[in-house]
Order: structure tokens, then sequence, then C-alpha cells
């Protein structure tokens, strides 16, 4: 085996991931088994996990850094649409076989970025070898003050409808990805093509809008799994609808030049996961007040639609019209 690979747990735990712990003093500098965590006092703790996998999240030749922080930013994403301040996360790393150093030290240096950016650190886990594909299950821990945190089964008919950022992004940024001519065939330039591409590798968990959700959100989820999809889950757990207008959804322009070339693309906006934005409901007389807190908070958010008291979700193309039946986003168990 070549000695540019790590041929010990010890060596991989000590030199890689240790430093990650290093702000958080529960971790135990990683020497125990478990680490301790005390919830600031007057808070509920907050937890989610959502592994990715090789060649479903990621694809084999990914560099380890932007691996590294989309596994960490999709759960953090799940945080910030609770109203959670990130604390701490574990890290089940799951390797085909003994990484490279090269590639370790760039999949730390990820990690370290991700949680600088994110406010949060790494405080135990496990590593493993395992057949087949790279896997990389983290759990996230945050926190809110009690009795805050925004659920998604809490939406209420009259409600208006916002999400943060801009749609689509992601599903062309992978579509980049695989297909180098589409951007010219698109009519795509080289920077927004690099914007998707962006979007995809590094998603941004939008950490920043956790208070104006906590403050005004009546519900909220982040949008993994595509906007029809997780907008239907909201209400189904609601017990409501919703109806939204296609001209509303915020576009970048990359995504408006795809659209422009191939209206059919609308499918990707509205039913592809990977945009990591939030979906949030809000009584009418909270929105003005959202809108300014959103903004002074660095986060656009837009008004898409609203929360309805038929069981059903419409999203409504520009005439008014339903879009036609179709996979209505990203199910593991589908058949592709």
């Amino acid at each position: 085996m070549s000695d540019t690979r790590i041929l010990s747990e010890d060596d991989l735990v000590g030199t890689f991931l240790a430093p990650l712990a290093a702000g958080f003093p529960g971790a135990l500098g990683l020497k125990d088994d478990c680490a301790l965590l005390a919830p600031t006092p007057g808070c509920e703790l907050v937890l989610k996990t959502d592994p990715i996998v090789g060649g479903v999240h990621f694809l084999a030749d990914d560099d380890p850094a932007d691996i590294a922080w989309k596994a960490l930013a999709v759960n953090v994403s799940d945080l910030a649409a609770k109203g959670a301040t990130p604390r701490i996360y574990l890290m089940a790393l799951s390797l085909p076989e003994a990484p490279e150093r090269d590639w370790m030290a760039r999949f730390a240096e990820g990690l370290g970025i991700a949680q600088r950016a994110f406010g949060i650190h790494l405080a135990g886990g496990d590593t493993d070898r395992t057949p087949g594909h790279l896997s990389i299950a983290i759990t996230v821990i945050g926190e809110v003050p009690a009795g805050r945190m925004v659920r998604r089964a809490t939406a209420a008919a009259g409600d208006a409808l916002y999400v943060s950022g801009t749609l689509g992004d992601a599903a062309l940024g992978l579509a980049l990805r695989l297909d180098s001519g589409l951007g010219a065939r698109l009519g795509i330039g080289v920077d927004e093509a690099a914007h998707a591409r962006g979007r995809y590798l590094r998603p941004e968990p939008r950490v920043a809008l956790a208070e104006a959700l906590r403050t005004h959100a009546r519900a909220a989820m982040d949008l993994s799994d595509g906007l029809m999809k997780d907008l239907g889950r909201m209400c189904r757990a609601s017990g409501v609808g919703a109806r939204v207008m296609v001209a509303d959804l915020p576009l970048s322009s990359a995504v408006r030049r795809a659209l422009a070339a191939e209206p059919a693309r609308i499918r990707d906006v509205v039913a592809a996961g990977d945009d990591y934005e939030i979906l949030a409901a809000l009584s009418p007389a909270a929105s003005t007040a959202f809108e300014a807190d959103a903004q002074r908070a660095g986060v656009a958010v837009t008004r898409i639609g609203e929360v309805t008291s038929a069981r059903e979700v419409h999203v409504l193309d520009a005439e008014g019209v339903p879009l036609p039946p179709g996979r209505t986003g990203w199910d593991h168990f589908q058949p592709r």
C-alpha cells in the first residue's frame, strides 16, 4: 500500500479530525468514547442527522473540500429552518479504502471552513472501512429558546408562503457539471455557470435567518428534495393545501437563461432537490416584519404563494394552469 495513504485510525483522527474539535471543550480532544454538551439555560436541543453518499449526493471526482462542506451544510440547513443555533456535530465517516493523506487533508480543510462559516464544532463520531461508496453521516445538535422551535406541521390556511434565496440553481449546477457543453447551448455565461455549479457543490444553509423565523414564522422547513415535494410535506403535516405561482419564484440569471432556452426545465426548478433554501409559512400580518428582519440578516426572501384550506398543492404557470403531473421531487426509493 502506498505510503501516501493513512494506515491507522488513530492517525486519521489525531492528525485530521482532532484539530476540528479544538474549539469545543466537551469534545475532550476526541480522546474519549463520548462528548459532553451542556445546553444553554432556558434552551432546548434540536437534533438532526442527514447522511450523504457517493454516487447519490456527490460525484467520485468532486473536491474532498466540497464534499465535506456539503456533508455539514445539508444538516445545518435543517437547524436553520427550525430557528436553531448550531452548536456541535458528530460524524461517522465510512471509507471504501484507506484514504490518501492529501484527500483527507482537503476533506478536513473543507470541514474547517464550513465549521467557521456555520458556527459549529466537531464533537466526536467514528471512522470505518466499508465496501461500496464513501458515506458521511453527520448528526448536528443545535438549540432554541424553550418552546420556540419552528415546526413544519403548523401552517394555517391564509398564511403567506416564502422561500429564501433562489430556486433551481443546484439542479442546473449538477447538469452543467455532467455536461460540459450545456452552458454554451443554453446561453449561460461563464460566471453564471460557475455560480450554479457552486450552489450544487456548496449549498448555503440560511443560519442568519434563524432568528427571523423564530420570531415570525408559523411553520418552516428546508428545501432538500424539491419545492413541490417539500411543500407537499408541510401541507400534509399541517392538514392544509397551497397555491404557488411559477412567475413569483425567485430565480438566478443562470436559471432564467436556461428556462428561456428550454422552458421544460421549469420542472427542475420546482421538483429537483439540493436547493437547501428555507420554505416558511407566515401570518400575512407578520410578512412585512419578516421581510425587514430577513433583509437585516442579509438573506433574500420572496413571497411565492399562499396556504389554502383545500388539501391540494397547486403550482400554477403564467396562465394560472397547474403544471402537468410528473415527478414532484427527489425520492431515494423511487424507480429511476
